[in-house]
Formats: structure tokens, sequence, C-alpha cells
């Protein structure tokens, strides 16, 4: 995950070791929890217990920017952790296969370019959204994960304190930012202008990965004004991957069929 250099003697199996012990990609936040409470003393003990000659500096930059990647995932506000590992791509076409590809080189972060992810409800595309900003974390990408109704929820509440201003800066900061669930909550004329007015402040300054189950021609069920509603479309689709992450059957129908074969 995070390579260290000390004359050739950092090796991938030190590197695997090294996430072991500190679970950063780890899934079972108890382990995590538990294996993070360890000392760079207590860590460098077990490397060279284990063979490997590392020096304590080295593993403490390793333990300090894993702490650090730990921040990052925190602060994004993730409702669930998903990982790229644990997404099946053999579920999706080969264009789309080609796009993802390219996708997960972050390329899209550094070139301040969107995703929008259209499908039905349950195709996955929260989830390649998450592992998609996760591994972003890891690289050292400041990130955030919010859903649209409660972004708007925000933007509302910090323009009744008049901090919308010192929101919108915070906002433009972040390297990506991913919008999830539009289409299944409309707003009000407020709530669009506010939304607008943030989409617009960012344009050009970070990458926005949407998901939403509505194509283009539905979005106006969200934002009511045909004029809006295209100029949000037109700041979202600016240098933007859209891809159609539709699938037959979802993710949970198959998860549904396949538990009800083991009762």
């Amino acid at each position: 995950m995070i390579h260290l250099t000390e004359k050739n003697k950092y090796t991938k199996e030190v590197d695997d070791y090294l996430d072991e012990i500190l679970a950063i990609e780890k899934k079972d936040e108890v382990l995590k929890n538990h294996k993070q409470q360890l000392s760079v003393v207590q860590i460098h003990k077990m490397v060279k217990d284990r063979g490997f000659d590392i020096s304590y500096s080295s593993i403490a930059v390793y333990v300090r920017k894993n702490n650090e990647i730990s921040r990052k995932i925190r602060n994004a506000k993730f409702i669930n952790k998903k990982f790229l590992e644990d997404f099946d791509k053999s579920k999706y076409s080969p264009e789309l296969n080609k796009k993802f590809e390219y996708l997960e080189t972050l390329k899209f972060v550094d070139n301040k370019e969107n995703i929008i992810l259209i499908g039905t409800p349950g195709c996955g595309k929260t989830h390649y959204a998450t592992a998609l900003v996760i591994k972003a974390c890891i690289v050292g990408k400041n990130v955030l994960f919010t859903s649209v109704p409660n972004l708007v929820i925000e933007l509302q509440e910090a323009m009744s304190k008049n901090q919308i201003t010192n929101y919108k800066k915070k906002f433009e900061k972040y390297d990506l930012v991913i919008l999830d669930e539009l289409g299944y909550v409309s707003f009000d004329k407020i709530g669009c202008e506010i939304l607008f007015n943030l989409l617009s402040s960012r344009n050009d300054k970070g990458s926005i990965i949407l998901t939403t189950n509505l194509n283009f021609e539905r979005w106006e069920e969200v934002f009511k004004d045909p004029m809006l509603t295209g100029a949000i479309v037109d700041r979202l689709a600016h240098r933007a991957h859209i891809m159609d992450m539709s699938r037959e059957k979802s993710y949970r129908m198959e998860d549904t069929i396949e538990w009800a074969k083991n009762i």
C-alpha cells in the first residue's frame, strides 16, 4: 500500500506484513482499531522478529502515513466502506470494464474530470464510487462522501447561519467528492439554487462522482425548473465520464435469491 525504499531491503512481503499489522484497508473494524493501538516500537519489534531488516525510522514513517490515510477515510464520512477488490466487474460489459480500468488509475482526479454513474437501484453505483474514492484516500487525496439530499440540507443550514461562504470554500478544497443518490428526493426552489451555486463554484476546481437512478431527461423531476436543470446538467456533465451501470437484477436481489436457496 505505502512503499518504503531502504537499500532494496523492502519487499512486497514486508509491505503485506505491515498492512496486516496496521490493517488500514481491512474491513474488520474491531481488528483495525485494536492493531492501530500498537506503538511504533512494538511494530518495529514485530517486523524485526519476523526477520525483516527495516529501520525504526522507516517504520515510523510508514505508520505515520498510514495513520494519515485512516484520518482521511474517517473525515470522508463514508456510510459504508467498500473496496475495489470486492467489486465484481464480470457482471458489466467490456466497454464499462475498459472505463473502470482508466478510472482506477485516478488520472481523472488529477485532470479534474467528473464521473456520472447512472443505473437502476442496486446495480453497484455506490459500491464502485465509494471504492474508487477510498483508493484516492490511500494515495493521499482529500475526499468527501455525501448524499445529494443531505448536501442540500447542510447547505440550507449553512445559509441560515450565514456560513454559506465558508461552506463553499471548504467544499472547493476537496480533490474528489461523491454526491450519492440523486433522484430519490426532489428539492424546492431555494434548495436547487444553492446546490447549483455550490456546483458552479466548484466547477474545474476538483472532481465529482455523482450516482443517480435517473437519466438526464428525468432530472427535471428533481430540480423542477427546466432552465436550472439544464444548467446543472451542463456543469456536471462537462468533461465527465458518463456510465450506465444498469443491470437486470440488483446485487440485493441476487443476494436474496442465494439466501433463499439455503433456507
